[in-house]
């Protein structure tokens, strides 16, 4: 199984997106599976608030792990790390039409209403699977080979 199927599989399991996606990934650049678990969390449903979809911050933060190095605790060596970064949201934007999880999901997940309608419409399901998928394929496409 590669680990595009992995991501959606966890992502199918229960765990958030940006959950799945750091399990799916970022153990291959020594973050463990309960690290990754704990770190994802607070990523859900756009932080929580519908903003950066966790599918999205996800692989940014295996971008971070797997790219970074030393340098990154300059402002310089973070700097280099932009280029990445952009590369992956442009193209999540023309997969998904945006990098926040409400837009992405179609309803004000700020309110009880919106939350409790994108429950009802299924949307977490349906609509976060596929962008769970196209987030992983994405970054398995930029990440370094061998």
């Amino acid at each position: 199984m590669s680990r595009v199927d992995d991501a959606v599989e966890l992502f199918d399991q229960g765990y958030a997106c940006s959950q799945a996606i750091l399990l799916a990934f970022g153990t291959d650049y020594g973050l463990d599976s309960d690290e990754a678990t704990r770190l994802g969390a607070g990523f859900a449903v756009g932080m929580h608030l519908g903003d950066m979809c966790g599918a999205a911050t996800g692989p940014i933060m295996v971008l971070g792990l797997a790219l970074g190095g030393e340098s990154c605790a300059t402002r310089e060596g973070r700097a280099e790390l932009a280029v990445p970064i952009c590369a992956f949201a442009d193209r999540f934007v023309e997969k998904t039409g945006s990098l926040d999880c409400a837009d992405i999901i179609g309803y004000d997940l700020r309110t009880p209403e919106g939350m409790a309608a994108a429950h009802e419409q299924h949307r977490f399901e349906t609509v976060c699977e596929r962008v769970v998928r196209d987030a992983a394929l994405i970054l398995e496409d930029m990440l370094p080979r061998g």
